[in-house]
């Protein structure tokens, strides 16, 4: 979608002074660098000294090596999946190209790329992800376990392509940081795993055109920086490439400066970027998890090339990592909240990894499990070879001696029944900065699970760009479980990435326990000068919902989104709920305020209601059940979900 002169204004407004001064300082040299682009210096490249040490291959389990060389061989024969498109192109890829809407993205100077504009560019999502080469990564890690020449002849031909195509500043792979950032953790990466094929040397720091190319990535970052509003997971993708880069990639006159530099960019933003409690601010699960992966990278760049790592980096990823295990269900599954794109931040595990479970396997490694984390059974590539440059430090802080279910900071409450149940209560924040690019509009939503199979669903993502009424629907406070006055949503949206104005939320009453009871009681203002508030109680295998709004009469509507695999009999106030778990039937019962009209909404798409998007680029149709009516002063709306036995 492009973006017209309302959007930029309203973007403007969201800024500071000393924001709106960088960015002006931003256009002025983007305007000269269009006339005069940076040279790079001539420089022979140096020996590559961060390589893996000799028992980290060795200490690979076969079943996560066994997976890994299943995806390379895949990727051989030129086929992957990038967001819900299979791709059979990538034995000799266009760089350029869109496969999911068919078109190319335009030639010519990157400042002057409209990536936004899909009728333009086409999917810009899909255009990007090849260009992150994680999948070389995953190439060059199947040569460094297996020998076998193939894989690093197809890494160097892609890159050697890749390069051809994509001169610095031209086209739309040097539009966005994050990209170049990503990419670099990539090569350095690529370099270490191919260091026992006589090319890489030619590949990396004998060849004039690698130099040129990690010179001007690393220039580019340098000059600019994410900014801001915009000091998201960009900027802390930008530090973490910039800082690997310079570490294992040193060659360069600049790349002291670099290397400080991006450190001190990267202690900043990932204290900015994190509660105290250790979640994301952002509030968007799987951002945490990118930013989890790329600080862990970013310190095992920094152990291998002997650079001292600030404890306060090492406490954040301490949090960072108790936190995840604090949320995750009993199946590792973490909250689906906020937007997710499917992004990582390093990838050299084959299809079937769980990303959660590696990640406290990688935690475990570096900083030890505490009791009360949960058992991973599962195995990855990643961790040894993590575990393998980092070197552990005694944490900085004391831990939490039990599993904490409040996060008072981050206003997320999990509350845990019997048998696996699982209720996330939402009461926090918008979102983070005051843009909140990857918040939705779901104050006071709950999110409910039971032996990890979602019953009430936060519907997730979908999409960014390109289709803006799913967008909106996926964002929207309808396209959650809470409920909704007059139509429309608590925080108001000012285009695909900007909110204009947030609801604030207050969490009132937490009453947690491991036994099966518990209770939380939060409100938000998102409905000025109504207020909405809601308690949920949970005992044993029961859950009520109580919805009441405090103000002048106003039209409801009160959405539970049932997950994919739920299937529901709806009948007046009453629905049947069932499913199967592992070849086990399971039920449960939903008694839905009765002064309520209900219907039951599935696979919609004029307006979109009625969907599940289990990854970027896909979605599915599932239940929603959509109750209406009106709400005077004090009037509460009560809702049962009760798991049979």
């Amino acid at each position: 979608m492009s973006m017209g002169a309302g959007w930029y204004l309203r973007r403007l407004s969201r800024m500071g002074p000393a924001e709106i001064g960088g960015r002006v300082g931003d256009a002025v040299l983007r305007r000269r660098w269009r006339s005069a682009p940076p040279a790079c210096p001539e420089v022979t490249g140096g020996r590559f000294t961060a390589v893996l040490p000799a028992a980290a291959l060795d200490a690979v389990p076969p079943d996560a090596a066994k997976r890994l060389i299943a995806e390379a061989d895949r990727l051989m024969a030129g086929r992957a999946v990038f967001f819900g498109v299979e791709r059979d192109d990538l034995a000799d890829p266009d760089w350029w190209y869109d496969p999911k809407t068919g078109r190319r993205a335009p030639a010519g100077h990157a400042f002057d790329v409209p990536y936004r504009d899909e009728d333009e560019v086409g999917d810009i999502k899909q255009i990007w992800e090849p260009s992150r080469h994680q999948y070389l990564t995953v190439l060059a890690a199947a040569h460094a376990l297996t020998g076998d020449e193939r894989y690093a002849e197809r890494v160097a031909a892609h890159l050697r392509s890749w390069w051809a195509v994509n001169a610095p500043l031209r086209g739309v792979h040097w539009t966005s940081g994050i990209e170049l950032g990503i990419r670099l953790l990539s090569w350095v990466w690529i370099r270490r795993l191919l260091d026992g094929w006589p090319g890489a040397a030619g590949l990396f720091e004998h060849n004039p055109v690698a130099l040129r190319q990690i010179w001007h990535h690393q220039r580019w970052l340098a000059a600019f920086p994410s900014r801001g509003s915009s000091a998201n997971n960009h900027v802390i993708a930008e530090a973490a490439g910039q800082f690997a880069a310079a570490c294992a990639f040193g060659w360069f006159p600049s790349s002291a400066r670099w290397r400080a530099d991006a450190l001190r960019s990267l202690e900043r933003q990932l204290r900015r970027n994190t509660f105290p409690s250790g979640l994301n601010r952002e509030l968007a699960t799987e951002y945490h998890g990118l930013v989890l992966e790329l600080g862990l990278a970013a310190w095992a760049e920094a152990d291998a090339a002997g650079v001292p790592v600030p404890a306060s980096v090492r406490l954040v990823l301490l949090r960072m990592t108790d936190a995840l295990a604090a949320v995750v269900d009993d199946r590792l599954r973490p909250p689906r909240q906020g937007d997710a794109d499917d992004g990582h931040g390093l990838v050299v595990d084959g299809t079937g990894t769980d990303r959660w479970g590696s990640l406290l396997t990688t935690g475990d490694a570096v900083f030890g499990r505490l009791a009360w984390w949960p058992a991973v059974t599962g195995t990855d590539v990643r961790t040894p070879l993590l575990a393998a440059l980092i070197r552990p430090a005694a944490p900085a802080a004391a831990r939490p001696a039990s599993r904490p279910a409040h996060f008072a900071d981050a206003g997320m409450t999990i509350l845990r029944g019997r048998d696996g149940i699982w209720c996330r209560c939402d009461g926090g924040p918008h979102g983070f900065l005051s843009i909140a690019a990857h918040a939705h509009a779901d104050a006071l939503s709950v999110e409910v699970r039971h032996d990890g199979v979602d019953v009430l669903a936060d519907p997730g993502t979908y999409c960014y760009h390109g289709q803006p009424e799913w967008r909106r629907y996926f964002r929207s406070t309808l396209g959650h479980n809470t409920l909704r006055l007059d139509q429309t949503d608590q925080s108001e949206s000012g285009g695909p990435f900007l909110w204009t104005r947030h609801a604030r939320s207050q969490v009132l009453v937490v009453d947690g326990s491991e036994d099966g009871h518990a209770h939380w009681c939060a409100e938000h203002d998102g409905y000025r000068p109504c207020v909405h508030r809601r308690r949920v109680e949970l005992a044993g295998r029961e859950l009520r919902v109580v919805d009441e709004v405090r103000g002048p009469s106003r039209r409801v509507q009160l959405a539970f989104h049932l997950g994919p695999a739920i299937h529901a009999d709806l009948v007046g106030d009453r629905a049947a709920l069932s499913w199967t778990r592992d070849g086990e039937d399971r039920s449960a019962t939903l008694e839905l305020p009765g002064q309520l009209r209900w219907r039951a909404h599935r696979g919609e798409s004029d307006p979109p209601l009625g969907w599940y998007s289990p990854g970027f680029g896909r979605r599915e149709p599932a239940t929603t059940l959509v109750g209406t009516g009106s709400a005077d002063h004090g009037t509460e709306f009560t809702t049962m979900l009760g798991f049979h036995g």
